[in-house]
């Protein structure tokens, strides 16, 4: 049934009754939400469908970057991080092999440097849903969706068939927005590719945990895969640990994923987050799948796809929201009463998203490559790319722009996908100059042809996959 309804008006009633409007959105997540209430404000009429509004609990979806921050505001939601015990977040740590290096967020224009925030998602989730049930154009239901209604002829998507406590309901729209999520039902329908997954992410919650540097994002670096560390609350901290596929040291045979976790991860750490750490795997453990999705340009009629159900990154840079609420900023921007008057305008539509599509490229493309090729070269598990991995590291210890630079851009406040290749092919370059120089001087010709050319093969074969991925249509 609907919750919290809008004052009475004659598209309220019509939305309530007659379970019709002009924009019906699957799904109350982090898209789903911003993009009911961007669609409100332009006096849309909308109604959100999710199957359960109770708090969900996940163990991603916790760390806001700047340029998201930025994009929440522009989108008029920036009191959803306010009360619910939402953590600054300054920039990185990155520890690598026990040496540490500070990554700040940039100095911007204003002389001052820009904050994320981190969260419990569901703390985050609760306060988006109670501004889109605020709007005054949204109807927000509580009901499964199971398929969407499609005209027999011409494949249009009219609106959505739900179930509600066993029975079935119809809700139309204009146009229908896909935003369920990383297992999205409805995604099959139109787009071909179907998610990667090479590995997961275990999640823990310590309690009131010392780490190294307060209001920062933590990255751990040592002959296994990476490990994460961040505050979500005053008393809470998040530790998400990399589990490729076929790890030995987490297989059955060696123990499981908690043997791992208590022999290889826990001796690795920082001393000052060890008891929490261990006082933390007696509790249960949870998971999540690190999806690749590559964007794909909406066409299909009377529909549109957003956020994870649209395209997904590793969420080793915590880029996912970020993505979305810049999505959400655009596609309003793009689909507004300005450009489209009627969103029966199925063409018109149509050719907006794929404005869409290139144009999210600026911001969108490189949160998305950043993140798979720092997540190779972070889960290094051969000689070169560990040599890559010791480059970005030195690299970031040289500071100023090695550091402003690609930390910008993992930011969400620089959109250049021209600077994110200049700085992954300059710690490329960096890593070989200094694996070359660790030999004597007189075999580095030798080692600059045969090491250094495989290392920078590999640079190639961990980026290139990615920004080709990106200009596809």
């Amino acid at each position: 049934m609907p919750l919290a309804p809008s004052p009475i008006d004659d598209r309220e009633e019509r939305r309530r009754l007659q379970h019709d409007a002009e924009v019906v959105i699957i799904g109350a997540g982090i898209a789903g939400c911003a993009l009911a209430v961007a669609l409100s404000n332009q006096g849309r009429s909308v109604i959100l469908l999710e199957k359960s509004l109770k708090e969900p609990d996940r163990i991603v979806g916790e760390l806001l970057q700047p340029g998201g921050v930025t994009a929440l505001e522009n989108l008029g939601l920036r009191d959803c991080l306010d009360d619910i015990d939402a953590i600054p977040v300054h920039g990185y740590e990155v520890i690598y092999h026990g040496e540490a290096v500070e990554i700040p967020y940039p100095v911007g224009p204003n002389g001052k440097r820009p904050e994320g925030r981190s969260f419990h998602h569901g703390r985050f989730i609760g306060k988006l849903r109670a501004a889109a049930m605020r709007a005054k154009n949204v109807t927000v239901v509580e009901t499964t969706a199971v398929d969407l209604i499609k005209d027999d002829e011409t494949g249009q998507v009219l609106g959505v068939e739900c179930k509600t406590k066993g029975e079935k309901e119809y809700y139309f729209g204009h146009l229908t927005a896909i935003a369920d999520g990383y297992a999205s039902k409805f995604r099959k329908d139109y787009i071909t590719l179907t998610p990667i997954v090479k590995s997961k992410f275990y999640g823990i919650e310590l309690r009131d945990a010392v780490l190294p540097r307060p209001y920062h994002g933590h990255v751990l670096l040592t002959d296994g895969p990476p490990v994460l560390l961040y505050q979500i609350g005053t008393h809470e901290t998040r530790a998400l640990i990399d589990i490729p596929e076929n790890l030995p040291s987490a297989s059955v045979k060696a123990g499981g994923v908690k043997n791992h976790l208590r022999n290889v991860v826990l001796p690795s750490l920082p001393e000052c987050v060890r008891p929490s750490f261990a006082a933390a795997l007696e509790g249960p453990l949870r998971s999540m799948p690190n999806s690749w999705l590559p964007p794909t340009t909406n066409k299909a009629p009377g529909v549109i796809i957003l956020g994870d159900a649209l395209n997904m990154r590793h969420p080793l840079t915590g880029g996912g929201m970020t993505v979305a609420f810049n999505d959400v900023v655009l596609v309003a921007e793009l689909l507004s009463p300005a450009h489209v008057p009627k969103l029966d305008d199925t063409k018109g539509v149509i050719r907006q998203m794929a404005r869409f599509h290139w144009q999210r490229k600026d911001i969108t493309a490189v949160i998305n490559i950043l993140a798979q090729a720092l997540y190779s070269l972070f889960a290094a598990d051969d000689a070169s790319l560990r040599a890559l991995q010791r480059g970005c590291f030195r690299y970031f210890q040289l500071g100023g722009s090695c550091i402003d630079g690609p930390v910008g851009l993992l930011a969400g406040i620089t959109r250049s996908p021209l600077t994110l290749v200049y700085h992954f092919f300059s710690v490329a370059m960096y890593g070989i100059w200094l694996h070359v120089t660790t030999f004597n001087p007189l075999l580095w010709p030798f080692v600059l042809i045969f090491d250094g050319l495989r290392i920078f093969f590999t640079a190639c074969v961990v980026i290139l996959p990615y920004i080709f991925a990106e200009l596809r249509r």
